[in-house]
C-alpha cells in the first residue's frame, strides 16, 4: 500500500523555521488585517503551505530561496498530478498574494510571484432559473395544518426565498442578518460581506410583503437568546447556511425540476435577470458586493447564452 500523505498541519510543522515564520505572519495578515473568513484563510494557507513544502524539498530554508523556478516547478508538479486548471489558477493566485505580502513586509527582497504567468481557469457558466421558474419558486406554500409553528416556518421559507432573489445576497449574509439591518421604511437591507465590507441593498415590494408576513409570526418561535436574528428555526435559534440551502433546494426542485439549485443559484439568477432587464454592470457589481468588475462580467455571458437559446428556439431561420 502507498504511504499515507501527511496532513496539512504535519506538513506545516515540518517546514524549516525560516519558512514557517513567514507563513505564520501571512496567516495573521489574512485574518487580522484583511479580515478574511476562516475558510478563506485556511484555503490561502493550505495552498502556500504546499508551495513552501515543495520549496523546502528543493533545499529552500528561508523565503529568499523561493524563486520563480521553484514556483514554476511546483505548478508543473501539480499539473502532472492531474490538478484541474481552475485549481492551478487559484493556487498560483494564492502564492502571488503571499510573495507580494512578504516583499512588502521586508521578508523577501524580490517578488518571484509577480513574474508568474496568470493561469485562466475554464469558467463554468452558473445555472440560472428563468423568470417563469422563479415565479413558481416564490409562490407561497401554505402549511397543511393550523399549527402556528408550521405557519411561521412556511412564512419564513417564503421570506428567505424572496429576499435571496430580490437582493442577490450570499447565503452567509442572509443568515447573519439582524433585525436592525432591515430598514423597512426605505426597503433596504444592510449586509456584512466578504472581508467585513458593509453594503446596503434594496429589495422590492414582494420581498417586503414576505418579510412582514414572516416578522409578524417570528415571535411565535424566536427565543430571547437569539432575539436579534431575522431568520430563526423551529427552536428559535438563528438559522445556518445549511438550513437556508435546504429551503432553497426543496422549493427549486419542486418548481422547476432543477437539480441542486441552491442560494447561489438564486444569486446568479438575480444578477442575470437584472442585466437582462437593463441594469448596468457597475450597479450589479455594487449590489452583489463583488470586489472587481471582472467577477460580475460572467453574468453577461449567461445572458448571451440565454439569448442564443431563445433565438435558436424561436427564429424561423435559426
Amino acid at each position: 500500500m502507498p504511504a499515507a500523505r501527511p496532513s496539512l498541519e504535519a506538513t506545516r510543522v515540518g517546514l524549516p523555521p525560516g519558512l514557517g515564520s513567514v507563513l505564520d505572519a501571512f496567516e495573521t495578515h489574512l485574518s487580522a488585517e484583511r479580515n478574511l473568513s476562516v475558510h478563506s484563510v485556511r484555503a490561502y494557507v493550505g495552498d502556500v503551505t504546499g508551495m513552501l513544502d515543495h520549496a523546502a524539498r528543493r533545499g529552500a530554508t528561508v523565503p529568499d530561496d523561493v524563486d520563480l523556478a521553484t514556483l514554476r516547478s511546483w505548478l508543473a508538479k501539480l499539473r502532472t498530478s492531474g490538478r484541474a486548471r481552475a485549481t492551478l489558477a487559484r493556487r498560483a493566485s494564492a502564492v502571488r498574494t503571499f510573495t507580494g505580502f512578504a516583499v512588502r513586509r521586508g521578508l523577501m527582497t524580490a517578488d518571484p510571484g509577480a513574474a508568474l504567468a496568470t493561469l485562466k481557469g475554464h469558467r463554468t457558466l452558473p445555472d440560472v432559473l428563468s423568470t417563469d421558474q422563479m415565479d413558481l419558486v416564490l409562490a407561497p406554500t401554505p402549511p397543511l395544518t393550523d399549527d402556528p409553528a408550521a405557519a411561521a416556518m412556511a412564512a419564513r421559507d417564503t421570506a428567505v426565498l424572496e429576499l435571496l432573489y430580490a437582493t442577490g445576497i450570499r447565503v452567509s449574509e442572509l443568515c447573519g442578518l439582524d433585525l436592525v439591518d432591515i430598514d423597512e421604511s426605505r426597503r433596504v437591507v444592510r449586509v456584512l460581506g466578504k472581508g467585513a465590507k458593509e453594503r446596503s441593498v434594496p429589495y422590492g415590494v414582494p420581498a417586503e410583503r414576505a418579510l412582514r408576513a414572516w416578522l409578524a409570526r417570528r415571535d411565535t418561535v424566536a427565543v430571547d437568546a437569539t432575539s436579534s436574528a431575522v431568520f430563526v428555526g423551529r427552536r428559535g435559534r438563528r438559522i445556518d447556511p445549511r438550513t437556508a440551502r435546504g429551503i432553497v433546494y426543496a422549493r427549486t426542485t419542486l418548481a422547476g425540476g432543477k437539480d441542486r439549485v441552491g442560494p447561489h443559484g438564486l444569486r446568479h439568477s438575480a444578477a442575470t435577470h437584472l442585466l437582462e432587464g437593463g441594469a448596468d454592470l457597475r450597479t450589479v457589481q455594487e449590489l452583489l458586493g463583488h470586489a472587481t468588475l471582472a467577477t460580475t462580467q460572467i453574468y453577461t455571458h449567461v445572458s448571451v447564452e440565454r439569448l442564443k437559446a431563445t433565438y435558436d428556439q424561436a427564429h424561423p431561420r435559426a
